[in-house]
């Protein structure tokens, strides 16, 4: 290589600046003390991230506390509570009232909502008194005792109400219903659905330490064979033939007594109203006799005398005007007297004189 380039090379060498570094970071001294403070720190603020060792209770729920496995008696109540994540957990119960429902054909699940737990089971079937076929449809609320929670988890664990309560719900509807022929159902409804509720009621309370709290029964719907529907429909038909024929009779009985009751009223005032004139003629009767009576006893000697004279006197007259009469004197005074026309005989004239 010539001289001239071996020392152009040579000076290039040389002239190389040097590689970048970049500058180091130092921390503060407070951090470089307390560096072990904040590694704890942040493992625990990693562990309470992850492990969450506190549990919310809310309104209508308690909390059971397991440590190691072992249940603690006392509930938690509604609020925070805090726990070891490593050797203890909580178990949040629902203590709000639930529902279980009895249907035909339904979807088989459980709805929770706002305030509860509706659980959809099947229908009951059921065998009336002689053996047929019943379907009951109905529905039962109930709770949780929240004093009892961990005894409750414990004995029957987390699916407690298909072996407290829907057991005791299907053995006493089929021991009721049981006990009634399939056509008086229908009737008996009432005292059917009462039986039922007041024996869930006290199947319930008859468990230990009384962990079901019953709250309602509804009796839905019962469901008949179709052979009994048409024969309790033809008894119905017959009872209000029956009911309505009893309404004509007894109708055409109160007419028939209205009638009466009309005609005795007539006959009755046709009565009094002959009554009423028979004692008016009575009455009038018994005044004319007390009057003749007392114009009798005022006709003395003297007074007779005096008529007769008077009588005798008119006859007197009558003479004057017709000498040719005969005139016949009755004895006794002043009563009617004849006189008779001597040139006709055939003529009679009687006078009545007034006294």
């Amino acid at each position: 290589m010539p001289a001239d380039l071996n020392g152009w090379v040579n000076n290039n060498k040389k002239e190389d600046k040097p590689k970048f570094e970049p500058p180091k970071f130092e921390p503060p001294n407070f951090i470089k003390n307390g560096g072990n403070t904040l590694i704890a720190i942040g493992v625990i603020v990693l562990f309470l991230f992850l492990l969450k060792p506190w549990v919310i209770i809310n309104e209508g729920e308690v909390g059971i506390l397991s440590t190691t496995g072992k249940f603690s008696e006392r509930p938690l109540n509604p609020g925070l509570h805090f726990y070891f994540p490593l050797v203890q957990k909580v178990i949040v119960i629902d203590t709000k009232v639930h529902m279980i429902s009895y249907k035909r054909n339904p979807e088989m699940g459980t709805m929770p909502d706002r305030y509860g737990t509706i659980k959809i089971y099947p229908a009951i079937n059921v065998l009336d008194a002689r053996g047929l076929p019943i379907t009951v449809e109905l529905s039962v609320s109930y709770r949780l005792n929240p004093k009892e929670a961990a005894y409750v988890v414990k004995t029957y664990g987390l699916n407690w109400e298909d072996k407290i309560v829907n057991p005791i719900v299907r053995d006493v509807v089929r021991n009721v219903i049981g006990k009634y022929p399939a056509e008086e159902l229908p009737v008996r409804r009432n005292e059917i659905a009462a039986r039922i509720e007041s024996q869930i009621r006290e199947q319930l309370d008859k468990i230990p330490n009384r962990p079901v709290i019953f709250e309602s029964f509804q009796l839905r719907d019962i469901i008949l064979p179709e052979n009994i529907k048409r024969q309790i429909e033809r008894v119905q038909i017959a009872k209000q033939e029956a009911e309505r024929a009893k309404y004509e009779v007894l109708r055409a009985k109160q007419e028939a007594e209205k009638k009466a009751a009309i005609a005795r009223g007539i006959a009755e005032a046709k009565k009094i109203e002959a009554k009423g004139k028979a004692e008016a003629r009575l009455i009038e009767a018994k005044a004319e006799a007390m009057a003749n009576k007392e114009i009798s006893n005022s006709l003395d000697k003297k007074l007779l005398q005096l008529k007769q004279i008077e009588v005798q006197g008119k006859f007197n007259e009558a003479l004057k005007n017709n000498p040719n009469a005969k005139i016949f004197l009755t004895p006794g005074g002043a009563v009617p007297n004849l006189w008779m026309n001597v040139n006709d005989e055939k003529k009679v004239i009687s006078t009545k004189v007034q006294r």
